[in-house]
């Protein structure tokens, strides 16, 4: 199959700026396998769609406060996204303008009032492939934690389509409410349809609810720039699956029950693990990073059903949700872009504030 086989039309003014006044008052276009008829709902109704007994798989991944702003002695500004850290005080990064402060110029970051602060970042080297550079933060000539003080210095990292800065609501609405270890630069956006209220009611229902962490990085939004989709270089993210949703993942297969990732990161991880252990019988915790890159045709070990958002033309998500609409086959993609198309007619709002879709 080739990129441009995913492509589909979207008008601009169905991208979410800004979240729902509620978190459950998205809409949820229920997506049924495998003839791919379509339902649709409020995300409030989800415990009317679920089984007692499935098992809920969540990314407790929490967003970091990644966009500095930075200036140097001639007045020029900066901006650095934080994209992963090599330790406290060194970070992969990206930095517009970065080719004007070559290794070693200071750049002091401003606080989140706009004025000059006590910490500077040094660029100390520069991933070429890629583009990122390594930065160091300081203090008074001392490497310092750079998670200690990014509260007082970082914004929120919207994504590029979400076209305003950040404003005070975004940092509660642009993380989830189960949000645990700080790491991502993107949301696993999937997530931030659940509230504390509709969590208790999936499991008074007899839902299952356990966790991983995947720490979602900025190749989210990496473009597939090959029309071959072997070509593509897959964007690297670490994870960790804990021994204890492993055996509730095994529990659940062995008794016949569903497991549902919550977003395309909880898939990835999942089924990273499934593909690196041979399978869901002897599943165990792992911590590790994956590629994997989901395309029709391709199998799913684990994955029973998958609560997504909707994704942009052409991207690695929409492949993989195309992927499992029909496992094993190639006519998901047709599937779920009329599916799309029929989003598009009826309004609903794509990508990280939009709306969702339950593929069951």
């Amino acid at each position: 199959m080739k990129t441009s086989d995913f492509d589909f039309d979207l008008p601009q003014e169905l991208i979410a700026q800004h979240p729902a006044k509620h978190r459950t008052d998205s809409r949820l276009m229920l997506f049924q396998r495998p003839a791919g008829n379509v339902e649709h709902h409020f995300f409030s109704e989800l415990p009317q769609l679920l089984h007692e007994g499935d098992l809920l798989i969540l990314n407790d991944t929490r967003v970091i406060p990644a966009r500095l702003a930075a200036v140097r002695d001639t007045g020029r500004e900066f901006e650095i996204l934080l994209l992963e850290m090599i330790s406290s005080s060194c970070w992969k990064a990206m930095v517009r303008h970065g080719k004007e402060a070559s290794k070693g110029i200071p750049l002091r970051l401003l606080d989140n009032n706009r004025q000059p602060s006590d910490v500077i970042a040094e660029i100390c080297g520069k991933d070429i492939e890629n583009g990122t550079y390594h930065v160091r933060f300081t203090r008074n000539g001392e490497e310092i934690d750079l998670n200690t003080c990014l509260s007082d210095l970082g914004s929120v990292p919207l994504p590029p389509y979400i076209e305003r800065a950040p404003e005070p609501e975004d940092v509660e609405r642009y993380q989830t409410v189960f949000a645990h270890y700080p790491g991502s630069v993107a949301a696993p956006t999937a997530g931030l349809h659940f509230s504390e209220s509709l969590l208790k009611e999936l499991q008074t229902k007899g839902i299952q609810i356990q966790y991983v962490t995947l720490h979602v990085g900025a190749g989210t939004f990496a473009p597939v720039k090959t029309e071959n989709l072997t070509e593509h270089p897959m964007h690297e993210e670490p994870f960790i699956l804990t021994e204890e949703t492993a055996t509730a993942i095994r529990q659940a297969k062995h008794e016949g029950r569903r497991v549902i990732p919550v977003g395309t990161t909880s898939m990835r991880v999942i089924e990273s693990v499934a593909r690196a252990q041979g399978g869901t019988s002897e599943l165990h915790g792992m911590t590790l990073r994956t590629k994997l890159f989901i395309y029709p045709p391709s199998p799913f070990y684990v994955a029973d059903a998958l609560i997504t958002n909707f994704h942009f033309p052409k991207s690695t998500l929409l492949m993989l949700v195309s992927a499992f609409a029909s496992p094993d086959k190639t006519d998901g993609r047709e599937m779920i872009l009329a599916a799309y198309r029929e989003a598009v007619r009826l309004r609903y709002r794509f990508f990280s504030y939009g709306d969702a879709m339950l593929i069951q």
